[in-house]
């Protein structure tokens, strides 16, 4: 390398780090643009309004919801993992983030810890395990005997073959030890309407959408897949009282393209953190039985890394695959 060249690249080196320092105390300067893996109009645009609306109080500046779905969330996770990281593109990441590596390999990215910055908490909301009305079970117990009574005969909806409530059956019907036939659909709403129909007997669905169904008798609610009891629906138990230690949640979080700044990352952690404690957005969650995850950066990495391993051994186990 010449003089001339070694010369031309410090100097260059030495004028984009001031550069690169007042862009990041600046941050943001214009919107910024938060990437739905969902198709618009389910519960995860729903949440993600909601948090975002308040995040902008923090930060000073529009954030737009930008829709992008298609391959079980991939199209969006890829998306944004190739932008700059600026701070100005980021994901709603959701638990699908644990699943997509092993359901789809060849996708990008291969692993989210690496090709994605975490950078705060949003949302976490249980599913709801209902039946059709016909169905002569009423509690999980009776419905684990009938499975068993009667093998490959009861049929399960799910949102299709990966999505979190897929993976809240596979990991049921493992614990159990049932033999159920899984029945993928596009989307949680014709699921739905086969369940009311009695096309198909069973399904995990958000409360949002199980609880009018539930409410109009067109389903009967049997358990959540919390921990424990829910406000929205009080009279259902866990799961968990059936199956011990079964708890399955649809987690949200915020993530930008890997090396995102830290001080940026703080800067989203912070907002994020004032959102999910202000009451007025907790108490809008909870009306669709959606519940504020307050935390941080470190509690979205540390979860995301726990369910990798777990939704990785369950799709294994199951010999799932996306086609």
């Amino acid at each position: 390398m010449t003089t001339t060249r070694r010369a031309a690249l410090l100097g260059a080196a030495a004028l984009s780090a001031p550069s690169l320092a007042r862009a990041q105390a600046g941050w943001p300067d214009r919107p910024i643009l938060l990437v739905n893996p969902y198709p618009p109009g389910g519960s995860t645009e729903f949440s993600a309004r909601i948090v975002a609306q308040r995040m902008e109080r923090e930060l000073g500046q529009s954030i737009v919801i930008e829709p992008r779905p298609g391959a079980g969330t991939a199209v969006a996770n890829a998306h944004v993992a190739a932008q700059r990281p600026d701070g100005y593109t980021l994901l709603m990441g959701t638990t699908s983030l644990a699943v997509v590596p092993a359901l789809q390999p060849t996708s990008q990215p291969r692993d989210p810890l690496t090709a994605l910055t975490p950078c705060g908490t949003a949302t976490v909301s249980p599913f709801v395990l209902h039946v059709h009305p016909d169905l002569p079970v009423r509690s999980v117990q009776e419905l684990i005997a009938y499975a068993k009574a009667n093998p490959g005969r009861l049929s399960w909806g799910s949102s299709g073959i990966g999505a979190i409530n897929h993976m809240s059956f596979e990991l049921f019907r493992a614990r159990a030890g049932i033999d159920a036939v899984h029945v993928p659909y596009r989307g949680g709403a014709p699921a739905l309407l086969d369940l009311q129909a009695g096309r198909i007997q069973a399904m995990f669905a958000a409360v949002q959408e199980a609880l009018p169904s539930i409410e109009a008798g067109r389903s009967r609610g049997l358990a959540v897949t919390a921990s424990r009891r829910i406000a929205r629906l009080p009279d259902l138990p866990p799961v968990a009282e059936a199956l011990p230690g079964y708890e399955t949640l649809f987690w949200q979080g915020i993530f930008g393209p890997a090396g995102l700044p830290a001080p940026i990352v703080a800067r989203i952690e912070a907002a994020a953190a004032a959102a999910t404690r202000d009451p007025g957005v907790i108490e809008r969650l909870a009306s669709a039985g959606i519940e504020a995850w307050p935390g941080d950066a470190a509690l979205l990495r540390s979860t995301l890394a726990r369910e990798l391993e777990t939704w990785t051994r369950i799709i294994r186990e199951a010999n799932i695959t996306a086609g």
